[in-house]
């Protein structure tokens, strides 16, 4: 018996078939660089969370000097009246008839 000859379509598609895969591959790691979660496109997100992240820092950062500052004037070796006065009405609800209290803190 005599082998049949591979025709020459065969031959092609057999020799096209490594550098089909190989571009393959790349055009998915290409579309991926551009559309993926870490892509370019992306960018912009990640550029918008960081502003808003950086503006909440800047709150909690501005709370935490409030709160230090009241940690401060709490110290119990010299702590400030004033402050220990305005916690003590606060905690026990404690006022005088004639007092207006004025909320300085916005909660």
């Amino acid at each position: 018996m005599r082998a049949r000859k591979p025709s020459a379509f065969r031959r092609t598609l057999r020799r096209a078939a490594v550098p089909a895969a190989v571009l393959a591959v790349m055009a998915f790691f290409g579309i991926y660089a551009v559309l993926g979660p870490n892509g370019l496109l992306a960018y912009g997100d990640y550029k918008r969370q960081l502003v808003k992240r950086e503006r909440d820092y800047a709150v909690l950062d501005q709370r935490r000097q409030v709160l230090k500052n009241r940690v401060a004037l709490l110290n119990p070796d010299h702590a400030n009246p004033d402050m220990v006065d305005e916690m003590v009405r606060k905690e026990l609800n404690v006022t005088h008839p004639d007092e207006v209290i004025v909320p300085l803190d916005p909660k």
